[in-house]
């Protein structure tokens, strides 16, 4: 059986974004990158909510083109170029491609997980988070705490 696991930054006082949905107090540095891109090494499939989705995919199929892209631009851009983004949605339409799965019950990634493959990972994604947790789905977390408080 495949493993879910979740990747997911807060502050000090337990938030996962500022009031209008801001990340720019989140803190990155060379070695988170390099654990992401051992992590993402295992993995063949993103997991993500709506809007966490549509955030990624803003940004991602073409970040490792640009001419100011770093190493880890470059290397995640490409991974997330290659695995199928499973979106779990009851709103968003007319995404579904090779690589773009959307699914309107929590309750399919469980057979998601049951297929042949690598892990999958979430990223972000507090809404689905939630409902997977409330369904036992997640097998790993990954909790980044910022110093920061936002509340």
């Amino acid at each position: 059986m495949r493993s879910l696991v979740s990747f997911m930054h807060v502050s000090l006082d337990g938030f996962v974004a500022g009031v209008n949905g801001e990340m720019n107090w989140i803190h990155v540095d060379e070695e988170i990158f390099e654990y992401a891109a051992q992590e993402t090494s295992n993995a063949d499939t993103a997991l993500y909510g709506r809007k966490t989705f549509e955030m990624m995919n803003a940004y991602w199929p073409t970040a490792g083109g640009q001419p100011d892209a770093s190493k880890h631009d470059i290397e995640h851009s490409n991974w997330y170029n290659c695995v199928t983004k499973v979106v779990v949605s009851k709103s968003l339409q007319g995404q579904d491609s090779e690589k773009i799965k959307i699914i309107g019950d929590p309750e399919e990634i469980y057979k998601l997980k049951q297929q042949n493959g690598k892990n999958i990972l979430m990223f972000g994604s507090p809404t689905t988070a939630h409902a997977l947790m409330q369904h036992n789905l997640i097998d790993d977390y990954w909790i980044f705490v910022n110093p920061v408080v936002l509340g």
